[in-house]
């Protein structure tokens, strides 16, 4: 396999390149669906659009079992040198470099010999809402495997070796208002101060406690009002809150304790609080199996003492939301160390590309362990 994939290497340090100098945001991937399409049918792959929005999948095959893999394709939008941009910075360039490759690497092994392999490319992870659109697509009502994969920091994971799994956590973006009373400054008891308001949300927020063993948090990210005249106190506001928690139990708890906060503020200074969810994650459902196909992988390709089990990590992924939403697929995602600095989402974040050659093998080869473990 090694040496299929040296052959490959070209390719993929090509598609790469390409990828990596032409992000686009979340929904607007249009010129990348274009190129992958474009490249997949050139290589000989019958490319299915997703309805209705970018992305697309690669179908292998036919029958049971059916395994399944999952890549991003959606980058940030970020300053970078003073200039706001779309950006990769958080790897997605890399994940598309690897599923191109499994599906090359698949088409060079003759995989699947029995069976289904579904390779298809997300957008909108970064909105947390790709996932979702795709489920409604029905691409994996009959998976029996599903496998992702993500880039990790060199100070989570050592260049060179890879986890079995990725244990992220759920989280709420939360967007709200608070509609007071303007008043005159020598006057506050004719109004309603949304920054007095604002500060009890706070405070509020810090006296919220859940079972201190499974992390969470929940704080204001952001909060406007007022203007240029200091003399004036601001009825309205804006704010954000920036809701976390590694199960999804405790984020069921927290945001439960957060609405509580919000409604009794609200009642103590008799004021209008209107808030929505933005954007949500729900934490990490890993199964046993896909986990252990994964380890088994990752042993084969890069030895034992290479292979992590496992990885706690606080931040989010919407490719949880499938295992969550279809507990029937076994699911695990790849974390790939690569020696990435300074670190994810960082504008100027970088990798070893060549660690793109050995996530390919891992998966290609967690892929061939699913197809013979369903026989």
């Amino acid at each position: 396999m090694r040496e299929q994939i040296q052959l490959l290497k070209p390719k993929l340090d090509q598609v790469f390149t390409y990828l990596h100098s032409h992000p686009e945001v979340s929904w607007q991937e249009t010129g990348t669906t274009r190129y992958l399409q474009e490249f997949l049918e050139g290589e000989g792959f019958t490319v299915s659009l997703f309805d209705g929005m970018t992305g697309l999948s690669v179908t292998l095959g036919e029958g049971s079992p059916v395994v399944g893999l999952r890549t991003d394709i959606d980058a940030l939008w970020q300053e970078v040198d003073g200039v706001y941009q779309a950006n990769h910075s958080c790897g997605h360039d890399g994940h598309m470099t690897m599923g191109i490759g499994a599906l090359l690497l698949a088409k060079e092994r003759g995989i699947p010999k029995k069976g289904t392999l579904k390779v298809f490319f997300q957008p909108a992870e970064e909105k947390g809402k790709g996932a979702l659109a795709v489920l409604d697509q029905g691409i994996i009502d009959n998976m029996d495997y599903l496998f992702g994969v993500h880039v990790r920091a060199a100070d989570e994971l050592d260049d060179g070796s890879s986890a079995a799994s990725l244990r992220h956590g759920a989280a709420k973006m939360i967007s709200g208002t608070i509609k007071g009373t303007d008043a005159h400054g020598a006057r506050p008891h004719q109004g309603k101060n949304a920054i007095e308001v604002g500060a009890s949300l706070v405070s509020g927020l810090q006296s919220i406690h859940c079972n201190p063993v499974i992390s969470h948090t929940a704080k204001m990210t952001m909060f406007q009002a007022g203007g240029d005249s200091a003399n004036i106190i601001p009825g309205n506001a804006k704010f954000s809150l920036d809701l976390r928690a590694q199960e999804n139990s405790v984020m069921e708890e927290l945001y439960e304790k957060v609405e509580r906060v919000i409604r009794a503020v609200a009642g103590q200074y008799d004021v209008q609080i209107d808030y929505e969810v933005m954007a949500e994650m729900v934490a990490a459902e890993v199964d046993s199996d896909a986990e252990e196909l994964m380890a088994q992988a990752i042993t084969k390709v890069v030895g034992e003492e290479r292979m992590i089990r496992t990885i706690v990590t606080p931040g989010g992924e919407d490719f949880h939301f499938y295992s969550v939403h279809r507990p029937s697929v076994k699911s695990t995602m790849l974390g790939l160390g690569c020696g990435l600095t300074p670190g994810l989402h960082h504008p100027q974040m970088t990798f070893n590309q060549d660690a793109l050659a050995t996530g390919v093998e891992i998966l290609t080869a967690a892929i061939e362990l699913a197809f013979q473990s369903r026989k």
